[in-house]
C-alpha cells in the first residue's frame, strides 16, 4: 500500500527534524511543506484551522495524524 505522507514544518524546529528522521529511517517517502512565510502559513491554516499551532503537522493519505507522537502511533497501526 502506497502512503501519501505530507509533513508541514518550520525551519529550526527540532520536532520537525525528529519526524523527518523517523520517516527516513523507515524509508518512507514524504513531501515536506515549510510554512516559514506568511502565504504558506495562511494556506496551512485554511487546511488545518487556526487552532493548530504545533509543528510539525503530518498528514497520511490526507488524514491529519498530528505531530511526532501522532506519527509514531499511525506508523504502529500501519505496521500491523
Amino acid at each position: 500500500m502506497q502512503l501519501k505522507i505530507v509533513l508541514y514544518s518550520k525551519s529550526a524546529c527540532p520536532q520537525c527534524d525528529t519526524a523527518k528522521s523517523l520517516l527516513k529511517s523507515r524509508s518512507l517517502p514524504f513531501d515536506e511543506i515549510k510554512i516559514d512565510d506568511e502565504d504558506e502559513r495562511k494556506a496551512f491554516y485554511e487546511k488545518c484551522g487556526p487552532s493548530v499551532r504545533q509543528m510539525p503537522q503530518i498528514f497520511i493519505n490526507d488524514q491529519r495524524v498530528g505531530g511526532v507522537a501522532g506519527l509514531q502511533a499511525a506508523l504502529a497501526q500501519i505496521a500491523k
